[in-house]
This record gives C-alpha cells, sequence and structure tokens, in this order.
C-alpha cells in the first residue's frame, strides 16, 4: 500500500498538468516509438520461461516502468530540443507540443520529471521483490534518458547515442526483464538481447540520417555526421544484415530453438527502410523509411517472442 501510495503521487502531479487536447499529448508520448519498450521487456520476459517461474506483477510493472523512462526520454528529448533552438515550427517528425501548439515549456519538464520519479518508485518495488543490486542499473538508465538530450553535454549530439541507447533499451532492459523472473544473469538473455540491441540503435541512426542536414547546422556530431550520408546509410543496412546473422548463430549454437527464426518474417521492412534511405535525402522523403525501421524492430521482436513461446509451451 506505501509504494502505491508514493506512485500515485507522481501519477496525480502528471494529471494536474494536463491541460490541453489529449492529441496533443498523444503525439507528444510519440506511441509509435513505444514498442522499443515493450519488445525487450517481452523478449527478457520470455526467455526465462525455461526457469518455470513467472510473475505477472513483475512483469506488468517492469514494462511499466520501462514505457515510463522512454516517454519520459522523449519529452525531455522535445523540451531541450527546443531550449537549444534545434525544433521550430515547421520539423518533421517531432511531437511538436512547445512549438507547434504552444504549450509552456516548464509545464512540458515537469511532466517528464514526473513520469522519471514514477518510474523509478516503480523500480524500487522491483528491486525490494528481487535485488537492490538492480537499483544503480535503473538509476543509471533513468539518467540516461536525461542526459540523453539534457545537460551541458547531451548524449543525442554525439557518435555513441545509437550504442547507448542500445545498451539501455536493448541489452540492459532484456537481462533486467529476465533477471526478475529468475533471479539470475543467464548467458541467453545477454546473447539474446544483442540482436533487439542493434535494432533499437537502428531506429536512432535513422532518425539522425533524417535529421542530418540540420544537426549539422547546429554543430552536432552524431555518427551518421561523421560517417557522412552514404556511409551512414550502409552502416544502417550492416546493422540490420547483423541483426538477422546473429540470430542465425544463436540457432545453430543451439542457443535459440529453430521457431526463433519467425523474426526472419520482419526482413520486408528491413529491405523497405534500406531501400528508402538509399533513394531519398530530405527530411519529408526519408519519413517513411525512418516508420519502416521502426516497424522493423518490433516485427522482429514480436515475432521472436512467438518463437520463443511456441517452443517453451
Amino acid at each position: 500500500m506505501q509504494t502505491q501510495q508514493h506512485v500515485r503521487q507522481p501519477l496525480q502531479t502528471i494529471s494536474t498538468l494536463l491541460g490541453h487536447n489529449f492529441s496533443i499529448w498523444w503525439k507528444l508520448l510519440r506511441p509509435h516509438t513505444l514498442t522499443a519498450s515493450f519488445i525487450p521487456v517481452a523478449i527478457g520476459t520470455v526467455l526465462a520461461l525455461p526457469s518455470q517461474y513467472f510473475r505477472l506483477d513483475l512483469f506488468l510493472l517492469m514494462l511499466l516502468a520501462s514505457i515510463l523512462i522512454q516517454i519520459a526520454t522523449n519529452i525531455f528529448n522535445e523540451y531541450y530540443d527546443y531550449k537549444r533552438g534545434l525544433d521550430h515550427e515547421h520539423s518533421v517528425g517531432i511531437g511538436g507540443a512547445i512549438v507547434r501548439y504552444g504549450v509552456a515549456p516548464q509545464k512540458i519538464l515537469r511532466i517528464a520529471q514526473s513520469l522519471t520519479a514514477t518510474a523509478i518508485l516503480l523500480g524500487l518495488y522491483l528491486c525490494q521483490e528481487s535485488s537492490w543490486y538492480l537499483l544503480p542499473i535503473g538509476l543509471s538508465c533513468a539518467a540516461v534518458g536525461y542526459f540523453y538530450s539534457g545537460g551541458p553535454f547531451p548524449i543525442s549530439a554525439t557518435p555513441f547515442g545509437e550504442l547507448v541507447a542500445g545498451i539501455c533499451m536493448g541489452l540492459v532492459i532484456i537481462v533486467i526483464s529476465s533477471f526478475l523472473q529468475t533471479g539470475a544473469v543467464t548467458t541467453i538473455s545477454i546473447m539474446g538481447s544483442i540482436s533487439t540491441s542493434v535494432l533499437i540503435g537502428a531506429i536512432l541512426m535513422s532518425n539522425n540520417l533524417r535529421d542530418l542536414e540540420d544537426d549539422k547546422r547546429h554543430g552536432r556530431q552524431t555518427l551518421a555526421i561523421l560517417l557522412k550520408r552514404k556511409k551512414a546509410t550502409y552502416c544502417l543496412i550492416a546493422m540490420f544484415i547483423f541483426s538477422y546473422l546473429w540470430i542465425i548463430f544463436l540457432v545453430t549454437s543451439n542457443l535459440l530453438p529453430l521457431w526463433s527464426l519467425l523474426s526472419f518474417i520482419s526482413i520486408p521492412k528491413a529491405i523497405q527502410a534500406s531501400r528508402g534511405f538509399q533513394s531519398n535525402v530530405t527530411p519529408e522523403s526519408l519519413a517513411p523509411a525512418m516508420v519502416a525501421t521502426a516497424q522493423t524492430n518490433t516485427l522482429f521482436g514480436l515475432f521472436l517472442v512467438l518463437g520463443l513461446l511456441i517452443h517453451y509451451w
């Protein structure tokens, strides 16, 4: 009960801040990206099924905490991009709550802070029910959510955005989700997280490819800028290829079941994204390729989970 009261307080704070049209807030959440939180939690949990132990409450709370952190990261990103002059009314692909709809920047910031606080409180309960060793890991992920776009040296402006996002939202979430069910860090949870980690990094790469010219004008040094468009596009394609080859490696090594190859159903989306980035350069024309990149991660993860469920059950 005490934990529920602590969680309810930040949620009430959030509700008092929402005074604009629901559709504005819905866009701010960037719901099409939230599968990047759901998929890793689902994969980590399903990889733990051979332990014959499953707690639904831990799965749901881990899922909620992960989603809240991702939403908070999106909102922090909107706030700090606005503060740095990166976003404007005609920017492509943003929530636009500040620059398009006139929501007060401080309100946006307070919502992100409240979401982060709620996620941390949920994390405290998860630590209590599993291990307090998770606390510094969870706090580090929450800090990354802020420093990805906040602080004097935002991670998103460096060549390390894809790496950090892939590790935190892929490997770390999958391993923690598995740990919550098994009480151990397993080899399969680490090895099985790598493809998803790379695909999450690919989502960031696709975003940076779309924003390459604008980011360059603002002095940012993303990996896409350092590689230049052509090599960055090849890098993105290589990330797709590696993700599928890694699954083949795990299957042939008997670390994953043959049913894991269901994840290959997502290949057409990866091809669509690759062709889109090879054929287009303007932010508007690259939008469909960006969507296809996110859909690749979603379909890959969903069918991987389905394959694992078929095998284990």
